[in-house]
């Protein structure tokens, strides 16, 4: 939950996470949709899908994880950091997990000037030369989290505090005066724009017509309002009307309520929001391309670009 998440952020989704699945063994029983529910709104929803799947694979083995780097890479969702992560910390394995912490500290330690992030993989390699000490393979676990705090604590991002680092003598940033300006960063590529449609039909009884979304991709397999591909272009009105959802007899009246931006890492979406308030959702509509009737929106685990989506429609008053 922490990855690319603040702590703060994180926290009342971690109590009521483990308050449903208390174990490995509830969390690989549980639906799909149960696990997706409880991560709604705290994005990045592959890790959701991921960390379900590595709870089956380890349930499927008596519920013993892998205490190996190669072992734990095998399961969903575990990459070299995290790989390396559980099996110093957990399984003392002298191995160096680099986050963003070990890699800054390791850039002013060697003084690494080439900028990020075409030299992350050479900071990699060299942060796995900073356990080649006694001390340090026989406590693989303390010096991993060591490591973290080091760079959390002391050699931060902004006015590292080098007078408190244990490692200051050895530190060629510090030598050279431009730890403070480590690692360095190449110019940020400005963010491309994407442009989205959503259709939000609620009926008289307030309820409200979803989709679920593929399950590869951005949002994939969460519950969300029907309409066509993201893409670099915006959507023309009648285009995008072209794309509502229809049925015989259904005689929807769409207006255009406004629209919701929503950053994603590498893009910006603006999503044109339409919204059409029907008596009642026809059997020829609800079951058609996956559109599913929901009694209301409120018991839906909805991403947040789509719980935006579909307040700025009710806001509108249409409904």
């Amino acid at each position: 939950m922490l990855q690319q998440t603040t702590v703060a952020a994180v926290i009342p989704y971690f109590e009521r996470f483990l308050d449903a699945f208390p174990d490995v063994t509830a969390l690989a029983r549980a639906p799909q949709d149960r696990v997706m529910a409880l991560w709604a709104g705290l994005g990045y929803y592959a890790r959701a899908r991921n960390l379900h799947a590595c709870a089956q694979a380890v349930a499927e083995n008596g519920g013993r994880f892998p205490d190996t780097v190669a072992g734990l890479l095998e399961l969903p969702g575990i990459g070299p950091y995290t790989a390396a992560a559980i099996a110093a910390i957990a399984f003392g394995r002298p191995v160096v997990p680099v986050d963003g912490n070990v890699e800054r500290v390791t850039a002013r330690l060697f003084a690494m000037t080439d900028p990020l992030p075409g030299s992350r993989k050479a900071i990699a390699r060299q942060a796995m030369t900073l356990n080649a000490d006694k001390a340090a393979i026989a406590r693989p676990s303390d010096f991993a989290q060591a490591l973290f705090d080091l760079g959390a604590g002391v050699c931060t991002p902004r006015a590292p505090a080098c007078v408190l680092c244990p490692w200051r003598e050895a530190c060629a940033g510090n030598r050279q005066g431009i730890a403070a300006i480590l690692p360095r960063r190449a110019a940020k590529v400005a963010r491309p724009v994407r442009h989205g449609v959503h259709f939000c039909m609620v009926d008289a009884a307030g309820g409200i017509l979803l989709v679920r979304r593929p399950e590869k991709g951005l949002l994939g397999g969460m519950m969300g309002l029907p309409g066509p591909h993201w893409r670099d272009v915006a959507w023309p009105q009648a285009e995008a009307l072209d794309h509502a959802p229809t049925a015989p007899r259904l005689r929807a009246k769409w207006r255009q309520v406004g629209q919701v931006k929503h950053v994603f890492t590498h893009f910006t979406l603006m999503v044109d929001v339409y919204a059409a308030r029907i008596s009642a959702f026809p059997n020829s509509l609800v079951g058609q391309d996956g559109l599913i009737h929901y009694g209301n929106d409120v018991d839906v685990a909805l991403p947040t670009l789509m719980r935006k989506c579909v307040e700025l429609a009710r806001d509108s008053n249409i409904f």
